[in-house]
């Protein structure tokens, strides 16, 4: 457990680990937009989003450790990440064809159910709500389901 989170409440943590989640999903997508590295967009986000204030709006301080964690396996186990999405995607739409955002999701959500303790029903949960930030009036939070679910099950099998 990080050192940042000895103090809080449950609540809290729940809270940073949620933003952390979604930061995670940005900087994956800024790291595909930009060719940043993952040292770079790390640096960045822990300098200038976290806790940051824009116009009299303060970011969510996120947890810390989740975040870079997020971030270093969706790059270095992106191969097995991408190859889970695709089999959970639909044979003509390969994760090259999703937009961006949901691939930088997929990719963080992958790497989480593959890589941490983290139950894949909140995995699911939490990137679904992501997937509505991301995307209010559409449609891709049921297809964010609808996939992770896949891929979870494939992941974390005994989870269900």
């Amino acid at each position: 457990m990080s050192t940042q989170n000895t103090a809080l409440s449950g609540n809290q943590k729940r809270k940073m680990k949620s933003a952390a989640r979604l930061y995670a999903v940005q900087a994956l997508f800024q790291m595909e937009q930009t060719a940043q590295t993952s040292e770079q967009v790390i640096a960045e986000f822990l300098n200038h989003r976290f806790g940051a204030v824009y116009e009299g709006d303060e970011m969510m301080d996120g947890d810390i450790d989740l975040f870079r964690t997020l971030v270093e396996n969706a790059v270095n186990y992106q191969a097995p990440v991408d190859q889970m999405t695709d089999r959970a995607l639909v044979a003509k739409w390969p994760i090259a064809r999703i937009d961006p955002t949901l691939r930088a999701l997929f990719r963080a959500a992958g790497a989480e159910m593959m890589r941490s303790e983290t139950p894949p029903k909140v995995v699911i949960v939490e990137f679904v709500q992501i997937a509505g930030a991301f995307f209010p009036d559409g449609k891709e939070p049921k297809f964010v389901n609808a996939v992770l679910d896949h891929m979870a099950r494939e992941a974390k099998p005994e989870a269900f």
